[in-house]
């Protein structure tokens, strides 16, 4: 099968290469402070001049070599926090050095309590500190939206974030760098050397860089910033401050940074006696290399060989009822690092609710379980089916090229996966589970007017070789093209959004079909208009052998001052189909959103901030159909001690559901209220909490309770305890069950549709510890024990379409029986919708549930060298349903533990290596 890795990532880096501009001409190296003006900016930003190093440096966090005596310290900080504008209460002082080689950043942080005045905490790489920090933020590009966060604490934890061009912010961006930092009797140091190699800027000899310094002092719960904003401006790198000064001999070298690593993976689960390719242990070993090279000082080539993509920490338990599929985030460094290069289509809104993006790279598809499990499993009474499809590569480009190009290609290979099957014969055969495949991702944005006005485009491509036997299964291509942009005016006061995308997906006429039928767009639904198909798919044809359609959202805001506003609009036509490579619920659909919001954003005697939002939304489908329509209402305030509330509450009017008969007709639901509360408390003290709830009512019955918090405590700089307990109850009148076909049934076009309510119950228990031994190394706990029970009753059928009423099996209409299970409680029901009507019985199966379940994960984390990294890692999963839904406590949670775990063992190594 044709791949385009190798024919995009050298077009790419040859693009990329020829539109790199030319070095431009030295700069005076002076080093004095100064203000500056940016021609798009209406206030005066601050500036400083780096100094070059010219003699060695020790990064030990002292601050005692003389080089750093070159370098004038920029020391004028203003508050966000907690009385916005007014000087720091703090001294801070900040000096950059630099070389051809890094830039070094010395900050000496005052403290007029001395040392005991130092609030510090031992945290791991990227998580929140509840502590002092500083915070470095580098626009290596200074074209207003580009953006590297380098923060630290007094004990020398770190946090990093990357954002290119106008994509923010990518946490799983680890660069190598140095910090190292000392508490004394004035405070506190740090001291830090960033590899310039780590960093992404212009290919300039000479450069001036944006620039943000920010101060965190926990004790006064006060943000100190160098290039100061009110706390109602939408600021952002547009308003940073200016680094200049800096030369670069040879800006641009290239790097070459290799990566092995070698894992072994012990594997002890459940097993069934007889089974031949399970007898409850397996050992594997893998190795490979990750390989990232510096085409320039702006662009990047990552690529991966015979990569070890699975993941060490577990997704978290769930139990969905619905016809849509759930969504978990992306864990996988490869994929996580430089994420945000690709991002389209997200939606932003003040408020609103049951709203989507218009999404289009889901990564997770990348290596996903393999979709013919089902195939193998008919075969036989054995299969041995891989958990994930195997990827043989995968490589991006990204960066920063020519004037205000951002550009990102990343394109991956799955394997053919292949399941090992025992016949009923005794033989052993295979089955195909999921062909070959090659994933391609393309993005391109130009920034203009100062980057205020930023034009993109992206292409998403799948290929597949699918084998005769698995055609129905996945369709042979699918592509995706889409523009966007994004215009501010009025001093970033005002912002246009927009984004239009047009998919295509072909393949064998069955697999189209069911596309058709799917629950994101259920063309089959009887009552739907008659449709036609032109370039756009939009009627139901199961002789069809592509699907195609649109995509498009707009955004028009006020998003600055104390009083701003939105108006948006979100469109899927019905054939928009991009679900094999990002992540699609819904489509044929046509929304609107429109918010007003208020701050009270000047401090007074009983609050440090305030906000309110009201507004409302809509949405109707291709046929007119209203299936959504709400007015809410948001308010949330801090208090002067930095604690803070929010509420809101939704009223929705009685709507109609084209989704709720999973393709039947469409059924009007009533309308409800929603409310919810939640408290956090600030991160001062030892105790660090948040709670909240929400409750909701339907009229005409149906109800819904949730309470859930989440509380840490900080036992000792380096020792957390997280526990994060969750309650839910609810009763649903209207839960699906399944459809029988009736010719009886004329209003419903010859199929009953069975409801019932429900009565579900939810406990979950999150709980982490977090033990960190040094910044580099950690050990991290995790556990969660999981019960959900549903109890079903009153099974039904809607009387007419697009009515809410219900009749009641055996009260309002025919007669309903339960059938004793062998072992006790009740197998099915045996329904006769009109008695001694002409309607045949049929039997529904007792869809009582009762589900338990224990994850956990425990990972060791050692960076033993700069980028280089020892992980033990040990996963721990069991679960359990039974056939009955009442919730008991005690009985519930010693089921989880009656059943048999799957443990699995990890040993991964990995070794930074720089040419």
């Amino acid at each position: 099968m044709p791949s385009p890795l190798l024919k995009s990532l050298l077009v790419g880096a040859a693009l990329a290469l020829a539109l790199c501009p030319a070095a431009g001409r030295a700069q005076d190296a002076t080093v004095r402070p100064v203000v500056t003006h940016d021609a798009h900016l209406t206030s005066p930003v601050p500036s400083m001049k780096a100094a070059a190093r010219t003699s060695p440096i020790v990064i030990d966090g002292r601050l005692d070599d003389a080089a750093w005596a070159a370098a004038v310290p920029v020391t004028e900080f203003r508050q966000m926090d907690p009385k916005p504008g007014e000087p720091a209460t703090q001294r801070s002082d900040f000096r950059i050095l630099f070389d051809d080689e890094a830039i070094y950043i010395g900050a000496r942080l005052y403290d007029s309590e001395g040392a005991k005045g130092v609030r510090t905490s031992l945290v791991r790489r990227d998580q929140d500190f509840s502590s002092d920090y500083i915070e470095i933020i580098i626009d290596g590009f200074h074209d207003h939206l580009s953006r590297a966060f380098f923060d630290v604490n007094p004990s020398g934890s770190i946090n990093d974030q990357l954002g290119i061009g106008s994509s923010c912010c990518d946490s799983g961006w680890d660069p190598v760098w140095e910090v190292k930092t000392s508490i004394d009797s004035l405070g506190w140091t740090a001291e830090i050397r960033i590899p310039l190699s780590q960093l992404r800027f212009g290919s300039e000899q000479d450069q001036t860089w944006g620039l943000q310094l920010r101060r965190y002092i926990l004790r006064n719960s006060e943000m100190d910033q160098w290039s100061w904003w009110a706390k109602n401006d939408p600021g952002g790198p547009a308003k940073f401050g200016h680094l200049e000064g800096l030369h670069f001999s040879h800006a641009g070298g290239r790097q070459l940074e290799l990566l092995p690593y070698v894992v072994e993976r012990s594997s002890h689960t459940a097993f069934t006696p007889g089974n031949p390719f399970n007898n409850g242990s397996q050992q594997v070993a893998r190795y490979g290399l990750d390989l990232k090279y510096l085409l320039s000082s702006n662009l990047t080539l990552d690529a991966t060989f015979n990569p070890d993509f699975g993941q060490v920490e577990v997704d978290p338990a769930v139990v969905n009822l619905s016809a849509f599929e759930v969504s978990f985030p992306e864990k996988r460094p490869f994929f996580v690092a430089g994420s945000t290069v690709f991002s389209f289509g997200g939606l932003n809104c003040f408020f609103c609710s049951n709203a989507s993006g218009l999404s289009t790279f889901y990564s997770r598809r990348i290596g996903r379980s393999p979709t013919g499990a089902d195939l193998a499993q008919a075969l036989g009474p054995f299969a041995d089916i891989p958990d994930a499809a195997s990827i043989l590569g995968a490589a991006k480009i990204t960066g920063r090229v020519g004037d205000g190009w951002t550009i990102g290609i990343l394109d991956a290979v799955t394997d053919r996966s292949t399941a090992r099957v025992q016949l009923p014969s005794g033989a052993l055969g295979t089955q195909v589970v999921e062909p070959l495949a090659n994933y391609f991702v393309g993005r391109v944005k130009k920034d203009l007017m100062g980057g205020n006005l930023v034009l993109g485009g992206i292409a998403t491509s799948v290929i597949r070789d699918i084998p005769s036997d698995f055609e129905p299964r996945l369709n042979h291509h699918s592509e995706l093209v889409g523009t966007d942009a994004r215009l501010a005016w009025g001093n970033q006061m005002y912002v246009l959004t927009t984004q239009l995308a047009v998919s295509n997906v072909s393949g064998d006429a069955r697999d189209i079909a069911a596309r058709q039928q799917s629950s994101a767009r259920y063309y089959q639904r009887p009552d739907r208009g008659l449709r036609s198909n032109g370039f756009f798919t939009d009627g139901y044809d199961t002789t069809l052998t592509s699907l195609r359609g649109l995509g498009a959202y707009a955004r028009v805001a006020k998003q600055g001052g104390d009083f701003q506003w939105e108006l948006q609009g979100n469109v899927r036509t019905p054939g928009f189909e991009n679900n094999d490579i990002a992540f699609l619920q819904r489509t044929d659909y046509s929304w609107l959103n429109g918010n007003l919001l208020y701050t009270w954003s000047k401090p007074t005697g009983w609050y440090q901030q305030a906000l309110l939002i009201a507004g409302g939304q809509a949405q109707r489908n291709f046929d007119g159909d209203l299936t959504d329509q709400q007015l809410h209402a948001y308010a949330s305030i801090t208090t002067k001690n930095f604690w803070q509330v929010n509420a809101f509450v939704i009223k929705r009017a009685q709507l109609y559901d084209d989704k709720l008969l999973r393709g039947g007709p469409v059924a009007a639901v009533p309308g409800f209220w929603y409310g919810e509360v939640d408290i956090s408390s600030n991160n001062r003290s030892k105790l660090i909490g948040f709670m909240g709830a929400n409750t909701s009512a339907r009229d005409g019955g149906g109800w819904g309770t949730n309470i859930y918090g989440n509380m840490t405590w900080v036992a000792s700089p380096a020792v957390r305890v997280t526990l994060g307990p969750s309650w839910s109850a609810n009763k649903t009148l209207r839960q699906y069950v399944t459809a029988v076909p009736d010719s009886t049934a004329t209003a419903f076009y010859g199929s009953r549709y069975v409801f019932g309510s429900i009565e579900q119950r939810t406990l979950a228990l999150d709980t982490r510890l977090s033990l960190t031994f040094t910044p580099r190394m950690t050990l991290e706990i995790y556990a969660q024990p999981f019960i959900a029970t549903g109890a079903y009753n009153d099974f039904k059928e809607f009387t007419a379409t697009r009515s809410p009423t219900m009749a009641i099996y055996g009260v309002d209409k025919g007669t309903i029986a339960a059938v004793p299970a062998p072992g006790g409680g009740i197998a099915s029901y045996t329904i006769d919708p009109d008695g001694a009507g002409p309607a045949a019985p049929f039997s529904v199966t007792n869809p009582d549930f009762n589900f338990r379940s224990m994850r956990g994960s425990l990972v060791f984390r050692w960076e033993f060298r700069p980028g280089s990294t020892v992980y033990v890692a040990w996963t721990h999963q069991r679960s359990d349903v039974q056939p009955f839904g009442d919730f008991s406590l005690r009985r519930d949670f010693d089921g989880i533990w009656s059943t048999r775990p799957d443990n699995v063992f990890l040993i991964k190594a990995t070794w930074w290596l720089v040419r």
